[in-house]
């Protein structure tokens, strides 16, 4: 019993080939829909799942395609995040078999799938777990310095194989322990979800982090990019949370905010909590933005601001956050970044031990604060100042 996916998305399509071949399908997964198409012709599909937003050859082009082949009457599911009830009518009216709103768990689907075409004379499957299959593809960038004793990789993983569309990103920042050893154990056996992107020199967490993101933003099937810390004192239930508001909103960037309120799990060390409303009320106004923490390091963007957040180097190692703000103010214009900007409240966050950013290093932040106040103090002067960079590198 044979199926043919199209999506041009993999992370959609890895854990579904996944599932139905653990179900004892024979399945065969495409992202080019064109080369779907061809596949079509030459596998002969039982049945045939495909996403309608496809860019160039769209599902709609698909179903015409088999209604007018010499296999007319193969069913066909649509996956797609697409609810319009206009496309969905469309849909029906073409012909297609049933329609299938993202997220949804694979245990749908495959009930789904043995309603249409039936069950395998060999299902060897015995997961009951229920996966989702989500509207969106995710690529997080997770920066890594000496984190061999720290890194939880059981976490990680977990999360992963729990939740479909996620595409992890772990930059080694030029580590000094086993930490490399360690990423590249985590990612054996899921190179499809896991990236290891090693820098041989430690260049400090700032760099760590835009080479991350530059990299991943050239993976085409991902809709969102983010940064989450190696430690996870920001739960992966939380940044799954920031994901969903910048989902369903026209916010650019949507940030994590630690801010104690009733009903949260935020906890802080007495004497950083003093150290860090200090140095907000700095930031604050040197971005003349009302945030109340810009160095929370769960952060999720959009693609189209990538190349204006991370295109350049950073002026500072540590709080380049409070950068990526002022260069979003300078590119949008100040009125426009406070409307395209979010800052979103964690439910968790936990102050992990052995964090490396001591209370005396907060005299090097305020410093450093002065130096991004200097260099942003204007537009002109920051064109000016990178026009500099790019010709000393020349």
């Amino acid at each position: 019993m044979k199926i043919l996916a199209i999506d041009d998305q993999q992370l959609v399509l890895l854990p579904l080939e996944k599932r139905l071949t653990d179900l004892g399908y024979e399945v065969v997964i495409e992202t080019d829909a064109a080369l779907g198409l061809k596949l079509y012709d030459e596998f002969h599909p039982d049945l045939v799942i495909v996403d309608f937003n496809m860019p160039r050859i769209s599902g709609f082009d698909v179903v015409n395609h088999i209604r007018k082949s010499k296999q007319p009457e193969t069913p066909i599911m649509i996956l797609s995040g697409n609810t319009q009830d206009a496309i969905i009518t469309e849909a029906f009216e073409l012909g297609v078999t049933d329609y299938m709103k993202k997220p949804l768990s694979l245990n749908e689907i495959c009930a789904r799938v043995k309603r249409l075409i039936g069950v395998p004379k060999i299902d060897v499957s015995k997961a009951n777990d229920s996966v989702m299959i989500q509207q969106r593809c995710v690529g997080v960038v997770i920066p890594c310095y000496n984190e061999e004793e720290r890194l939880l990789s059981d976490e990680f993983l977990k999360y992963i194989d729990q939740h479909t569309g996620y595409h992890l990103c772990f930059v080694n920042d030029g580590s000094k322990d086993r930490t490399l050893e360690v990423l590249y154990e985590l990612q054996k056996g899921r190179e499809d979800f896991i990236t290891v992107y090693n820098c041989e020199k430690n260049g400090g967490k700032a760099e760590a982090v835009r080479l991350g993101m530059l990299h991943m933003s050239k993976k085409e099937d991902l809709d969102y990019i983010g940064f989450l810390d190696a430690d996870l004192s920001t739960d992966l239930r939380d940044f799954d949370d920031l994901v969903k508001t910048i989902e369903n909103s026209n916010f650019k960037i949507v940030s994590g905010s630690r801010i104690s309120r009733m009903g949260a799990d935020i906890t802080k060390e007495s004497a950083r909590k003093i150290i860090s409303l200090t140095i907000n009320f700095i930031i604050r106004k040197i971005l003349k933005m009302d945030f109340k923490d810009t160095q929370c390091g769960a952060k999720i963007f959009r693609k189209d601001v990538i190349d204006v957040a991370f295109g350049k180097k950073f002026v500072t190692q540590w709080i380049f956050d409070v950068e990526i703000f002022k260069r979003m103010s300078i590119h949008f214009g100040l009125s426009k970044a406070k409307k395209v900007l979010c800052e979103q409240p964690l439910k968790r966050w936990i102050h992990a031990d052995g964090s490396k950013l001591s209370m005396k290093d907060s005299v090097k932040i305020v410093m450093q604060l002065a130096q991004i106040a200097w260099v942003y103090r204007s537009k002109k002067s920051y064109k000016s100042t990178n026009e500099t960079e790019v010709l000393k590198v020349v």
